[in-house]
Order: C-alpha cells, then structure tokens, then sequence
C-alpha cells in the first residue's frame, strides 16, 4: 500500500489535472513515455496473461513492475479504427472512412484535430512516431510516392516518423522516414494501384508455384522477396526492405531517436507489426516456438520490449520513462496467408477465455493484454479496471497538465489514477467496441454486463439489414456464450438506449 501522504498528495494533484513529481514538487510531471502497440495480440499470446507454451520474459518483467489490467482494451477490433481513436481520443466511428486504410489512402486524421502527440508536444516533448501507420499519407489525391506524402504524421503532432505506411500485407514494401520514401531512386519512381500495370506483372495468382508463403484470401497482388500483397505496385527497388528485418530496424530507429532526444522529455509510439500477416519474423527467431511463425513472432516482439527497456537504463532514463504495453486489437489465426498459424495452434489460446478475436465486438477482439510500468512511481499490482487506448489523450494531458483543445478527443476520459495504479483508482464506467468501419457492430460494456449489437445483412440488396441485440454477464460468463437479456428486459433496454445515445452525441 502507498504511503497516505503520497496518496493525499497525488488525489490533489489530480483533481487540478496534473501529478506531482515522486517529491511532489509544484510543476507537472514530464516523464518520458513510450507506448508499445502490438498488432494482432491476443489476451492469451504471452506468458503473463496465460501462455504456457512459449515465453515472453520482457514483456513479464513490465507487468511485474506496473500494473497488469485485466480489463484493457482497444476501442476497435482492427488496426486502423483502434489507431485513429488512439491517437485523436474520438471513436472511430464518428468518422467516415476509418475503416481499414486501402494503399492509396490519403491521410484521415484531420489536420485541424487535436491529437495525443499535439498535446505532449505542447508541453516540451520531443515526439516520434516508429512502424507501422496505417492512416493514410497525402492529401485527397493520396500518396505522391515519389514526391512528398504530407500531410502525415507531421502534419498531426509528431516531429519525426519511420514509417511501415500500410500494413506489410499491402503494398508497398517500402519505409517512409518523414516526409520521403527512404532511399527511393528517381530513376526508379515508385507506382502503387489497385489494378494490375500490365497482364505480364507477375502476381500470387500467375507465379503462384514460386511463392515462398502461399496466399489465401485474395493476398495475391504484386510479388515481394517471394511474398504476394494486397494490391500492385513497380520500382523502387532500392528502397524495398526484407521482412524479416521490420522489428531490427524499428528498434534500430527507436534507440537512435531517444539517443536524440538528449535532457528533453519524448514520446515514442513504438507501432509493432511482429504477428501480423505476413507472418515473417527474423531467421534468428524463427523456430523458437512450437506453434510456428505467429508466435514465432510474438517471441520476436517481446525482444523489441526488451531492446527497448536495455536502451532506456543504458541512457539513465528507466525510472523517468512510462511504459504502456497494449495491442490494436485481439488475434487471428488465418488472415490471408496459408502460414499453418491454424494447424500449429495446439492447445495454446490467443484470446484467453475470451470469446471472438480481429474483426469481432466479442471480448476476444477488443480486450488485449495492457501494461503500465514507471518504475519507482508505478507499484507493482494486477487491476481490474477498465481502461483503453481511446484515454491516452486525456490521461497523459492529466499528467502533463495540458488539456486537449475544446471539442476534442471527444471520447478520451481521464482515467490517469488507475493507469498508475492508484489505490481507489477508478477507471471507465463504461466503453463502446467497433469492430471496422463506421458502427455497425458494436459492443457496449458497463461494469459487469456487455450488450453485443450485431448487424446481419440480407440477401436482397433491396432490403434493410437485420440487428441482433444480446446482453451477456461478462462475471459470471466471460466467453459470452448465454444470452441473459430476456432475465433482464429493464437492464437490456437501459443499456440499449445508452449506447443509441452515445452514438447520437455529436462535438
């Protein structure tokens, strides 16, 4: 238990929107903060949630020093809804567009919002953001690959970026640092489209017999180091980079930017790609599991974990770094590429034992694995709080002192005490789950009751989609196998209306 004076303390400095230092001085804290966003980690794929298998030992040393929630969630059940709400603290669905990004995306952060990076910036932080985006670069017209993709990262909060721009299953294989393609050659312009340039491009469906990892799903686009995409794309070839070396250079970029960031606070969103499709981490990591390449990756991510927290005491800034450990969403298994992720599964669990997974408002797609660590502020402790990545705008504000601007971050709650693992410390009431595109289906939790709203079209084209209305008791059935709505009429519909009235509400 925390001493009472520093519980005193800090409950005053929260209520004026600020932490005092752990001397509890007059000005806000400025720790450094690192966020690590897995992509495609389930509640299950590492240890300290319950994989028994294989072992993530980083990953378990952050939760041994922070809080470990295991009420933490993203806000969507795919990558670019989850990273929009991230980043802007508005649900994704109140915006058109923000369901998963196309290659040619132009970007779909408003210029003119107020974002997580734009608050820390204006409190002094040096900010970065580092792996994969997928939100979109350019303007309206999309990406100029070959001349400058603004607006982009820059353009939203960060001083700097090193981009994946998609996802590694689209095209194209290439990094973004800043405003360029890094290390494109003007002799070799870069073109990416959505049909194939000629009928002699060779692709996953007419050099199929060559691939090194089959496709399935439709990843049968244009050909990289034997791989086939999503989507077409020719030249720049000297700024092409290997699969298996993504997680080596997002490591490589992160330690030379807080090398950079000298006596000045920083912001790092470390953007994983390890388990996402296609599946290909480094020859060295390879085999180091026996569940095959998708936690073959997951053993990959929890070395970048620990490369991280190697380089912050290397540099003297362990115990003034905040560390929040989280994902994009819950797992899949098969998700375009015939990598035996299914047959090699064994008796190992993803979700945990939670129900659904990516794509779905089951728990399985939103509730992920959820680490604070700040050691010497953050006592070790499990919590049950509900939090998610949607409150990082308002939370790190709290902290910082630095509001985000009026009518903004419209869906982000300060939720900082419990981030910190506050005795008495009370996260959210209550949390509404997109899974993509623009509110379709949704889930709604409040405390222990979860209503699920599934939308089910027709086959006529020319009829209204059908909705499915469930409510489960998340205590009592985790896996939300059993219906309890007709049990509790009032509650069902006390529930339904709330979450008509959130989707409602406008800025």
């Amino acid at each position: 238990m925390k001493r009472l004076a520093d519980i005193v303390v800090l409950t005053v400095a929260l209520i004026f929107g600020m932490v005092a230092s752990s001397g509890f001085g007059d000005e806000p804290r400025r720790p450094n903060v690192i966020v690590i966003m897995a992509d495609d980690l389930g509640y299950g794929d590492v240890s300290c949630y319950g994989a028994v298998t294989f072992q993530t030992p980083n990953i378990d040393q952050l939760a041994k020093q922070g809080v470990r929630f295991t009420s933490g969630y993203c806000s969507a059940s795919t990558c670019t809804p989850t990273r929009y709400s991230f980043l802007t603290g508005t649900y994704a669905f109140r915006k058109k567009g923000t369901g998963i990004a196309p290659p040619n995306s132009p970007l779909i952060i408003d210029t003119d919002v107020d974002t997580l990076p734009a608050i820390l910036k204006r409190a002094g932080y040096r900010t970065a953001v580092i792996g994969k985006w997928h939100l979109g670069l350019g303007g309206n017209g999309g990406p100029d690959w070959n001349g400058e993709l603004k607006p982009g990262p820059l353009e939203i909060g960060f001083d700097h970026c090193f981009l994946l721009p998609t996802t590694n299953d689209r095209v194209p294989q290439v990094f973004v640092e800043d405003h360029r393609v890094r290390n494109l050659d003007p002799a070799d312009p870069l073109w990416v489209g959505d049909k194939a340039p000629s009928q002699d491009h060779p692709t996953g469906v007419s050099e199929r017999a060559t691939l090194r990892l089959d496709w399935d799903q439709g990843h049968n686009g244009t050909i990289h180091n034997g791989i086939s995409r999503i989507g077409f794309y020719t030249g720049g070839h000297s700024a092409r980079f290997r699969d298996e070396d993504l997680a080596d250079e997002w490591v490589l970029q992160s330690n030379r930017f807080m090398e950079e960031a000298g006596d000045e606070p920083f912001f790092l969103f470390f953007s994983s790609h390890d388990l996402h499709v296609p599946r290909m981490p480094h020859e060295r990591f390879q085999g180091k599991t026996p569940h095959g390449l998708r936690t073959d990756a997951i053993v990959e991510l929890d070395w970048c974990v620990g490369e991280l927290m190697t380089t912050l005491k290397r540099l003297g800034k362990e115990k003034d770094t905040l560390i929040v450990f989280c994902s994009d969403n819950g797992p899949v298994l098969n998700d375009g590429y015939k990598d035996s992720a299914v047959k090699e599964n064994g008796t190992h669990k993803p979700a945990g034992p939670y129900r659904g997974g990516k794509y779905s408002v089951f728990e399985g797609g939103t509730r992920t694995p959820f680490i604070t660590s700040w050691p010497g502020t953050i006592d070790p402790s499990v919590s049950a709080e509900m939090v998610c990545t949607i409150d990082f705008a308002a939370s790190l504000g709290a902290l910082i002192g630095v509001e985000p601007g009026k009518g903004h971050c419209f869906d982000s709650e300060n939720v900082l005490g419990a981030l910190l693992g506050l005795d008495g410390a009370k996260g959210r009431t209550s949390l509404v789950q997109q899974d993509n595109g623009n509110g379709g289906n949704l889930g709604y939790r409040k405390g222990k009751w979860k209503l699920v709203r599934t939308v089910k079209p027709t086959r006529q084209g020319n009829e209204s989609p059908t909705m499915e209305l469930q409510l489960f008791d998340l205590e009592n059935d985790p896996s939300e196998l059993v219906d309890v709505s007709e049990k509790n009429p009032d509650l069902f519909w006390e529930m339904w209306i709330e979450l008509y009235v959130i989707l409602a509400r406008s800025k």
